[in-house]
C-alpha cells in the first residue's frame, strides 16, 4: 500500500526545505506555513515518489515537493485523482514541469527530470498528514 515517506514545507521562498514531522493541510491553500500555499492555487501540494528520487541519486526534499511518497508511482496518476493521505483530501490538478532552478541542484537535471517531477495537487479537504500514513487512491 502506498505510503508517506517525508513531508516537507518552504518556510520562505528561495531556501531549503524543512522536514516535518507532521503537517497541517489547510483546504484550499496547502500546508500551514509553506511559502508556496495560495487560496485558489492548482498548485499547491507537489508529490514526489522516493523511488524516482533514488533512481536519480536525489535525496527526499530536493526537488521541493511537500510530500514524498513510497510505493505510489506519482508520474503515472492521472488529472483528477483524488485520494486521501491521513485526514486530508487531495486531487491531482496538473503535472509538475522542470523549471530552471533544477539547475541548480545538478548540471542537466531539468531534462532528466522531463515527465518525472512529480505531480501537483489541490487541498479539497484540510487536515494533519504523517510520514508513514497510508495514501488511499478514491475512485
Amino acid at each position: 500500500m502506498p505510503s508517506v515517506h517525508k513531508l516537507f514545507r518552504a518556510p520562505k521562498k528561495h531556501v531549503p526545505m524543512e522536514e516535518l514531522g507532521e503537517a497541517r493541510v489547510l483546504g484550499d491553500f496547502g500546508l500551514e506555513g509553506c511559502a508556496h500555499g495560495r487560496a485558489g492555487s492548482t498548485r499547491q501540494i507537489l508529490l514526489v515518489d522516493r523511488e524516482t528520487l533514488e533512481a536519480m541519486g536525489l535525496s527526499p526534499g530536493i526537488l521541493r515537493e511537500n510530500i514524498t511518497t513510497a510505493g505510489l508511482n506519482v508520474n503515472n496518476l492521472a488529472i483528477g485523482q483524488r485520494f486521501r493521505i491521513g485526514e486530508a483530501l487531495l486531487e491531482v490538478t496538473m503535472v509538475c514541469t522542470p523549471c530552471n532552478q533544477m539547475e541548480h541542484i545538478r548540471p542537466r537535471l531539468r531534462k532528466e527530470l522531463w515527465g518525472r517531477r512529480g505531480m501537483l495537487c489541490r487541498v479539497l479537504e484540510g487536515g494533519i498528514i504523517r510520514p508513514g500514513e497510508l495514501i488511499e487512491k478514491l475512485p
